[in-house]
């Protein structure tokens, strides 16, 4: 495997884990914008420079999502007291709420990546369903976030 087979490969996985979200405003969201919310999740009360520094967006295009997600009520701003000139980003507590409700309630991927497989590999592709979760649960505990960088996000 090489770095454009990698890129591909997680392209097709960050799919595959989009449509297993059950229907709600999640989908419907460009993929930038949930990058960016994503990186909030992962990293609560941060600047909006440091969002756009993770993710590799014009800063622009983060305060950009982060109003539409904010107007949401998704996301919550305050004035950083440290430096009154910058703007902290956090996950608003209902989101949060919302969020452990759906993690609980969630289904598993085994319908959205037996499908993947038929896709590539015709009928035959369902045979493999318990290898390839195998697999993904092997690099989820490889490659998966840090214990300390995990939030109840």
């Amino acid at each position: 495997m090489n770095g454009a087979d990698l890129f591909r490969l997680g392209k097709r996985l960050a799919k595959l884990g989009v449509l297993a979200f059950p229907p709600s405003g999640f989908r419907e969201l460009s993929t930038s914008v949930r990058m960016v919310l994503v990186d909030v999740m992962e990293n609560p009360n941060t600047t909006i420079g440091q969002v756009a520094e993770r993710t590799g967006f014009p800063q622009s295009h983060v305060s950009s999502a982060v109003a539409k997600l904010r107007d949401a009520g998704v996301l919550v701003t305050t004035i950083d007291l440290s430096d009154k000139r910058r703007t902290l980003v956090a996950p608003s507590k209902d989101h949060l709420a919302r969020i452990r409700r759906a993690r609980r309630d969630m289904p598993l991927i085994d319908d959205q990546l037996r499908l993947a497989l038929i896709e590539v590999h015709g009928p035959e592709g369902a045979e493999h369903l318990e290898a390839a979760k195998a697999a993904l649960e092997t690099l989820h505990q490889l490659l998966g976030q840090p214990a300390e960088a995990r939030t109840e996000a």
